[in-house]
């Protein structure tokens, strides 16, 4: 009884802290209700401004993208109980994001800055709709499970955890990466963007665009040949025209073999 209580509350902390430090990344990278912002920090060089953000950057990216392989999650789990294993991603998430924030050495030189007052405005509800964006889009992978609570909360219950399977929600029937299109909207849309918010865009879009190819190649070899087919039919961050889209569905009912039809899905839970 006791061992279910601390893996639920291991799991229930790692999501509160990630919470946090999402909410503290909207600031952030707004300038708006939070101590420091992107371009509030220790002054100094700009060289050494870019190495530390340099370093930080790619620290992020090693960690995000070693502990989602399939091959490190067999090995951790040789190491830890396999219920916590995406609190533990989560949690160490938040800690290297939590390291950026605090760390990230500023570069406030004007890249530009938008003037008309309509155009500022509307700049700032595409970047609000790029956040509310991502957060749905969680919610049509399986939110409680993309951070670990499903997996605790099963543990706690005695049931036996199900990952959801491979499905095709809405959006996902329009782009295979909806959450990450979310990032990208709201890292570009901005109405001052300093040297600094402009680095950290660069090297957040690039580890995106290519985070998803590895994430891709993780679900080929997970899920085969209907995960090939979902990517023939559904482009990877911009929906194609309807006329495009009617084309590839026909396509795809023509490669189908009889009694094995297209597979209404999408990826599972990703990394």
């Amino acid at each position: 009884m006791m061992r279910r209580a601390l893996v639920l509350a291991y799991g229930a902390v790692a999501y509160v802290l990630f919470l946090a430090t999402l909410l503290y990344t909207i600031g952030f990278l707004a300038g708006v209700g939070v101590p420091k912002d992107v371009d509030d920090g220790v002054t100094g060089p700009a060289w050494l401004a870019l190495l530390v953000n340099a370093g930080l950057l790619t620290l992020f990216a090693v960690q995000h993208s070693v502990m989602a392989r399939p091959e490190f999650k067999r090995w951790w789990t040789g190491l830890i109980p396999a219920v916590i294993e995406r609190s533990t991603y989560v949690l160490a998430a938040t800690a290297v994001v939590a390291l950026l924030l605090w760390q990230w050495r500023p570069l406030p030189e004007q890249v530009w800055s938008v003037g008309p007052a309509w155009a500022r405005t509307g700049l700032w509800i595409l970047y609000a709709a790029g956040w509310a964006l991502l957060v749905f889009s969680t919610f049509l992978l399986g939110h409680f499970d993309l951070f670990g609570l499903r997996q605790v909360l099963a543990r706690a219950r005695e049931r036996r955890y199900a990952e959801p399977g491979f499905r095709e929600p809405s959006l996902y029937r329009l782009v295979r990466h909806p959450l990450m299109v979310g990032f990208l909207i709201a890292f570009w849309a901005a109405p001052d963007m300093s040297a600094g918010r402009l680095l950290f865009a660069v090297a957040a879009s690039g580890y995106i665009m290519v985070g998803v190819r590895l994430e891709e190649r993780d679900l080929v070899a997970q899920l085969g040949e209907p995960y090939r087919r979902y990517m023939r039919r559904v482009p990877r961050f911009v929906p194609r025209p309807a006329a495009l889209a009617r084309r590839a569905v026909r396509e795809e009912e023509v490669t189908c073999e009889p009694g094995n039809p297209t597979p209404t899905a999408s990826s599972s839970i990703p990394a």
